[in-house]
């Protein structure tokens, strides 16, 4: 595995200022003329989660990974911590670095919920189609445990290192190793406490996010543990052009631990997708 931030740290870097006047940053990488897919990270997490991807798919598309408000480099702003708010800084993230043509949208845990949350505000005629990666998506049974269930009463600054720690360990089925889980574990504690209890509690029912995707008629890919099998199978059944992947030996951040399995699904995905017109 590349070490932490590697390949982002080749990639070109860059910023744009949201509508309501917060920094993001976001890396770039591949072909200039190529489509586009954006990577969207997970609750607290840098945009450099996904390297294993950049590195095995910008020789053919051109990949952005954002680094959501609080997370990665982007401002750690004092405001702006909403579904409705991350989703539209997803859109804004596509308007301001792939203006035209139609892209892919790859979201992780939390980024799968703020991706819909885009789609559910906007039309469909940017996207290309989604990768959705374990998370809930509103069908059948809720899921019994929160992924991204941690630090649920206010901690002293050691206990919430501790917490966080624990957390990040508890991402993976195989250890990425230690330098790798220690700076995202720095990265995951830059948001203030209170800003990350508001992205734990979006308080949207279930079923606006089952909406909104049954309402998607693009292609998806929903990449999954057995926790959300029945999910998986409700979703497949509720609405064409769904493809399910189960990924039984790795944990939630399944792109890390099965990086070579889930970047030839991805590829594929992708090579399929109806990109709309020639740009």
């Amino acid at each position: 595995m590349a070490a932490p931030g590697a390949v982002a740290a080749q990639a070109a870097e860059h910023e744009f200022t949201t509508s309501d006047g917060v920094r993001l940053h976001y890396v770039e990488a591949g072909p200039a003329d190529g489509r586009t897919v954006v990577f969207v990270p997970g609750w607290t997490m840098p945009g450099w989660i996904f390297d294993a991807q950049i590195a095995a798919l910008s020789d053919r598309w051109r990949v952005l990974a954002l680094d959501p408000r609080g997370q990665g480099d982007s401002e750690v702003a004092p405001f702006g911590y909403t579904a409705e708010r991350r989703g539209r800084d997803i859109a804004e993230l596509v308007d301001h670095a792939a203006p035209s043509g139609r892209v892919v949208l790859v979201g992780w845990s939390l980024g799968v919920l703020e991706i819909l949350s885009m789609i559910g505000d906007r039309d469909q005629t940017r996207i290309a189609g989604l990768i959705l990666i374990d998370n809930s998506v509103g069908e059948g049974p809720p899921p019994t445990v929160s992924a991204r269930s941690a630090d649920a009463a206010p901690l002293g600054p050691a206990e919430r290192r501790a917490r966080r720690a624990a957390f990040v360990d508890g991402l993976f089925a195989h250890d990425p190793g230690a330098d790798f889980r220690r700076r995202l574990t720095e990265s995951a504690l830059r948001m203030d406490p209170a800003d990350e209890a508001r992205l734990r509690a979006y308080d949207a029912p279930r079923e606006r996010w089952r909406d909104i995707l049954r309402g998607v008629d693009r292609p998806v890919l929903y990449v999954v543990r057995p926790r959300l099998r029945e999910q998986a199978e409700a979703l497949a059944a509720a609405r064409p052009n769904v493809r399910v992947e189960i990924f039984t030996e790795a944990g939630h951040a399944l792109f890390v631990d099965e990086a070579e399995r889930f970047n030839a699904l991805a590829a594929d995905f992708l090579t399929a997708a109806d990109w709309g017109a020639p740009r």
